[in-house]
């Protein structure tokens, strides 16, 4: 069996206003000792990934912001994974990078590392866009790393996008669109900003500092990319992504077909063997405890046949092709219609859903009401 591999790194330069992501500023003693015990981490896996015959196809390094590591940590890292794994041999590999920590020299190491997908955190054009949302870069630093990627012979490039900023218009959002294409990404993430609680942004909204952005304007300018995204030959191809031809996410898709992953590093996530856990938040502790060779695995939740079917339905809903209904039969044993009758009457009458060709989809009406739909199979 191939899984997902994600990897978190939890050092940022700066934390972002709306980020409620575990994240540490980034320390270059800290950040070497957390590569040494991540080393640990895996080697604690990889007698059970062995034993079990499962392989590696894709690899994910998120954050926080991967790329404050140097080039260096960042190739251990990978020849870590190929020591203790067993990577398939088109296996996907992808950093998150903030413009603000890109340079040339190591975008060519990474690249020779292995890493063949590079995810750019973008979000806007605007820097007045850019300071409400208390990012690092510029649109310069964008530019220049997007150059620098393609210079280090990089071909599959994601821009991560935000929309639904406190204070952006239309006009804000499309123009930044316009600017990202100039850039010829392989692959678009379109997000409308969500406010989490206990964040700088989230206290300026209740302070009446800044004003949510109007609902009616998100759903305008949600529209408005999916026009333009496939206009530009782009495959919408899940709410709130969008990819050249045969440029899917394909770790993100371990996700959504509610696939098996292993998450390493602080406050990482994993679901295998019917079985979801997660790591210990807290760096030193992460570090301490791996330097004793002792788990890290914090909270371990037994999924119940209920709760991965459940997953499994909205999870699949998430992409724009559906959920394949033959696969879920075979998969647990009984049909979609056995299971949630009831329910497909219910979304199908209010034009959430349409059942064609063996799959199950969320509508263009059903599209912004993913959550009300998703909720129906909880």
């Amino acid at each position: 069996m191939a899984i997902g591999l994600y990897i978190h790194v939890p050092f940022c330069l700066q934390k972002c206003n709306y980020c409620d992501f575990i994240s540490y500023p980034y320390d270059v003693d800290l950040a070497a000792s957390y590569v040494y015990a991540l080393e640990k981490e895996m080697a604690l896996h990889t007698v059970n990934m062995r034993s079990d015959h499962r392989t590696v196809k894709s690899i994910y390094l998120g954050g926080g912001t991967p790329t404050v590591l140097t080039g260096e940590h960042l190739t251990a890292i990978l020849d870590y994974c190929r020591s203790y794994f067993t990577l398939t041999a088109d296996a996907e590999i992808t950093v998150e990078c903030n413009p603000g920590t890109v340079d040339s020299a190591k975008m060519v190491e990474i690249r020779k590392a292995g890493v063949n997908r590079v995810s750019i955190g973008v979000q806007a054009y605007q820097q007045k866009m850019l300071s409400r949302l208390g990012r690092i870069h510029n649109w310069r630093e964008v530019v220049e790393a997007a150059r620098s990627c393609k210079e280090a012979g990089f071909d599959n490039l994601s821009f991560d996008l935000m929309f639904g900023i406190p204070g952006q218009s239309q006009k804000n959002w499309r123009e930044t669109l316009d600017r990202v294409i100039e850039l010829t990404p392989q692959h678009v993430s379109a997000y409308n900003l969500k406010i989490e609680p206990d964040t700088p942004l989230h206290r300026d909204v209740v302070s009446g500092y800044l004003v949510s952005c109007d609902e009616e304007l998100e759903l305008e300018m949600y529209w408005y990319a999916i026009d333009f995204l496939t206009g530009h030959g782009f495959t919408h191809y899940e709410i709130s992504n969008f990819a050249q031809p045969g440029r899917e996410a394909r770790h993100n898709l371990i996700y959504w077909n509610n696939e098996e992953y292993l998450g390493l590093g602080p406050a990482a996530h994993s679901m295998m063997n019917s079985h979801r856990f997660s790591n210990l938040e807290s760096v030193e502790l992460y570090i301490n405890r791996l330097n004793k060779n002792e788990s890290v695995i914090h909270k371990l939740n037994s999924l119940t046949r209920e709760e991965q079917i459940s997953e499994t339905v909205f999870l699949g809903l998430r992409l724009i092709s559906g959920l394949d209904l033959t696969a879920f039969e075979q998969r647990y044993g009984k049909s979609f219609s056995e299971l949630f009758g009831d329910k497909i009457k219910k979304l199908t009458a209010q034009g959430l859903i349409e059942i064609e060709e063996n799959r199950v989809r969320l509508t263009a009406k059903g599209l912004p009401l993913a959550n009300e739909v998703f909720a129906e199979f909880i």
